[in-house]
């Protein structure tokens, strides 16, 4: 009898000290995680080169719009390769105020489906 309270008191032991080291792993990479992105970042922040703008040609295949100091370029990136194709004049640009396009949580995109969904049952497409 004893040994049976015994070997179930040791089995939560052992339970709750994997169950701890879990948690303290998850919550080191969370912390290395937030740290590299942090370092890495701010290796990318340059003041004299920016990317403007990227379009998506093929799966290894973009046309970028570079700011390198005052000129404005425009580079074809593919596989092996970049080449400059043109510069730009800078008043031949659209540069938008916003640096970066708004990321769409969870909620947003399902927000939006709802919405699309509710509309398309209120139109009567939905059989």
């Amino acid at each position: 009898m004893i040994s049976a309270v015994s070997e179930s008191a040791d089995s939560y032991i052992q339970f709750m000290t994997v169950l701890i080291l879990f948690l303290f792993v998850l919550l080191v990479t969370y912390w290395v995680t937030k740290w590299m992105a942090g370092y890495q970042k701010g290796q990318t922040v340059r003041a004299n080169m920016e990317i403007l703008e990227t379009m998506r040609l093929s799966n290894n295949k973009y046309v970028q719009i570079v700011r390198v100091g005052k000129k404005y370029l425009v580079v074809a990136i593919c596989k092996d390769t970049v080449t400059m194709l043109t510069e730009i004049p800078e008043q031949d640009l659209i540069i938008s105020g916003v640096d970066e396009p708004k990321a769409l949580g969870f909620k947003d995109v399902l927000e939006k489906i709802q919405k699309k969904n509710f509309l398309e049952k209120k139109d009567g497409r939905d059989e």
